[in-house]
Parts: C-alpha cells; sequence; structure tokens
C-alpha cells in the first residue's frame, strides 16, 4: 500500500506541497479499492449507528465525550 503524502497544515508550507504536485515533482497516489471502500462503509456507518441509537444513549454518549474533553483541561 502507498502512503499518501501527508498535507501539511502549515498554509504556506500546503501551498507549497500543492504547487509540487501540480508541478509533477510529488506524486499523489489514488486510493486503492480498499482504501475507497473503507471510507465509503465509514461514512455510512456513524448514521446508521445514530438512527439505531434511542436519543437517550445519544444524551449519554454524548455527555461522555464532552465531560471527557472538559477532564483535559
Amino acid at each position: 500500500m502507498t502512503a499518501k503524502p501527508k498535507r501539511p497544515s502549515d498554509i504556506s508550507q500546503r501551498a507549497k506541497m500543492i504547487v509540487d504536485i501540480a508541478a509533477g515533482e510529488v506524486e499523489e497516489t489514488e486510493s486503492t479499492p480498499t482504501e475507497k471502500r473503507a471510507s465509503k462503509a465509514g461514512k455510512k456507518g456513524g448514521p446508521a449507528r445514530a438512527r439505531a441509537l434511542t436519543p437517550e444513549q445519544r444524551s449519554d454518549i454524548a455527555r461522555t465525550a464532552a465531560e471527557a474533553r472538559w477532564k483535559k483541561r
């Protein structure tokens, strides 16, 4: 499996990466069929899980996540 070049978070570095890709200096690879399938499944999974949960269960999950975020501070 060929790894895609990681996109930098810095704006200047990202712009340079885009120019390098456009100029052909860095080759950007296509996603493999396995990666495409996994991405598609991931996009379906979240909404399907949300539909399967009751409002109370979703609320409990959200509360737990919020507590975890606030605990880090």
